[in-house]
């Protein structure tokens, strides 16, 4: 074995990306779920039951289902979704556990991108020695192979903006500033906070006197954004940037009243703590310390982290998209500052801590299943041929139910009911039917499943379906994790 890696060059920018292939593989095959709302019911849920004739979130305009009026959710990412999903049911993959490895097969290898030029971005503005720790970084940190699978906009929208940016540092022809106002287009498409990185990028060479770069860098994002946005939002709502013009209306309107959080440090915190102690503290030096030589990057990342700072509604998550950026100049950074023998030895000992926890960390996230017993209560109605299904969420005691995944039950007509607490009926509305009752938590289990038993005693147990180990961690650290212990039972 020891032989074996002596082998291997782990300066070789193709064993770093055959490295992260792999992790990236691994996390495709093993860490099942979703992470948080938005990666699941925003994206999963909308793209698959467009794939099957159905508008379950109700965003189009013509649909039975629609909300009348743009929610302000751009259809771009969501659309390559419904184009996946609809691509596999046609060969006649149905099962929802098989198209999400699918999906997240998809994502993974376009995931590799960020390593690619990451390393080649570096490797343009510092050396070969920096790319190296830039691009296992990338590879490796503890975050990006389990983020890397999800369907959150701030990771996928990640590839094209440092495709972008590789094409802007090549320079060579007019085109590349076309090129990139195209790729850093999509990303806006996908996520349309990244419009400051690109308003950034375009200052920089408005203000260096370089106009015909800035002109085909704006006339690339311009065309991009008005095909995705434009053409698109006129399609399905009859006038153009319909969706960004919701987005906009309902962030001046209501976004600041949600989630409103006082800690104007907080997004330079959570890129530290993604490089954990004491490394995430040299690496924002290293980070400021490009400010005067790496501009063009520097700029449109502190712009961004700035623009989400001031912006009352703030999520960890936010910042996500330019954690490549912060990675490649922090490092690029601190390689000046490595010249004193004290500051040398201070990087080594930190990058040999930071490696101690990141591996068993990332190995963890990797192999993690989240929101499982939820993905596994809904997956267990998978193939029940049933139709309109009614369902009794019973979470009376010390836990509530939580919003069910439909599409792993492939049934987006299944009707909810909840019972809260013990005040109400066991049928919640007198004389309802269910044909599954779902019971959360575990307190007095054996108490409520008997109650029931007792006005049908037909009902049998389906499954048991058990939080994992990340999702009882997050739960007794918040109790509003609502990673809870859920069992399935049938009423007849």
């Amino acid at each position: 074995m020891n032989l074996s890696l002596r082998k291997i060059d782990f300066t070789s920018f193709k064993t770093i990306l055959i490295a992260a292939l792999v992790i990236r593989i691994i996390a495709a095959i093993f860490s099942k779920g979703y992470g948080m709302h938005d990666d699941h019911f925003v994206i999963i849920e909308t793209a698959s039951s467009w794939s099957d004739g159905i508008d379950n979130s109700g965003w189009l305009s013509w649909s039975e289902q629609s909300i009348g009026k743009p929610q302000g959710h751009s259809f771009t990412y969501v659309g390559i979704n419904y184009l996946l999903f609809k691509a596999l049911k046609m060969i006649g993959i149905h099962d929802p556990q098989l198209l999400m490895l699918f999906n997240r097969f998809f994502h993974a290898f376009l995931s590799l991108l960020v390593v690619y030029f990451g390393i080649k971005i570096t490797t343009k503005i510092s050396s070969k020695k920096n790319a190296i720790i830039v691009g296992w970084l990338l590879a490796f940190l503890w975050v990006m192979p389990f983020l890397s699978v999800r369907n959150l906009v701030e990771m996928t929208s990640m590839p094209f903006l440092i495709w972008g940016s590789w094409m802007l540092l090549k320079e060579e022809k007019n085109k590349n500033f076309l090129i990139a106002g195209l790729l850093i287009g999509v990303a806006i498409s996908f996520r349309y906070q990244i419009a400051i990185f690109a308003i950034a990028i375009a200052a920089y060479y408005f203000f260096n006197w370089r106009f015909k770069s800035c002109f085909y860098f704006c006339i690339g994002v311009i065309l991009m954004f008005s095909a995705t946005q434009g053409i698109v939002d006129f399609i399905v709502w009859g006038y153009p940037f319909a969706e960004f013009i919701g987005y906009a209306t309902y962030n001046m309107n209501e976004g600041t009243q949600y989630l409103p959080n006082q800690n104007y440090l907080m997004y330079f915190l959570v890129l530290m703590g993604v490089m954990l102690f004491p490394l995430g503290i040299l690496m924002m030096i290293g980070f400021f310390k490009t400010w005067k030589t790496q501009t063009l990057l520097f700029l449109p990342t502190l712009a961004f982290i700035l623009f989400h700072t001031f912006y009352p509604n703030r999520q960890e998550r936010f910042v996500l998209t330019i954690v490549p950026y912060f990675i490649i100049l922090g490092v690029v950074g601190f390689d000046k500052i490595r010249q004193k023998i004290f500051w040398d030895k201070t990087w080594k000992t930190s990058m040999l801590i930071f490696w101690i926890l990141n591996i068993p960390i990332m190995l963890f996230l990797t192999l993690t299943y989240t929101k499982m017993s939820r993905v596994e209560a809904m997956y267990a109605l998978y193939g029940n041929k049933m139709k309109g299904e009614k369902i009794l969420l019973e979470g009376s005691r010390e836990t509530k139910p939580s919003m069910m995944p439909q599409f792993y039950a492939n049934s987006w007509d299944c009707k909810f009911t909840e019972r809260l607490d013990t005040t109400q009926l066991l049928d919640v509305v007198e004389g309802s039917k269910y044909d599954y009752i779902f019971f959360f938590g575990e307190e007095k289990l054996k108490e409520r499943i008997d109650s029931y038993k007792r006005i049908n005693p037909q009902i049998h147990l389906i499954k048991k379906c058990f939080p994992s180990t990340l999702d009882e961690i997050l739960r007794k650290m918040n109790h509003h994790n609502t990673n809870q212990y859920i069992e399935v039972w049938k009423t007849k």
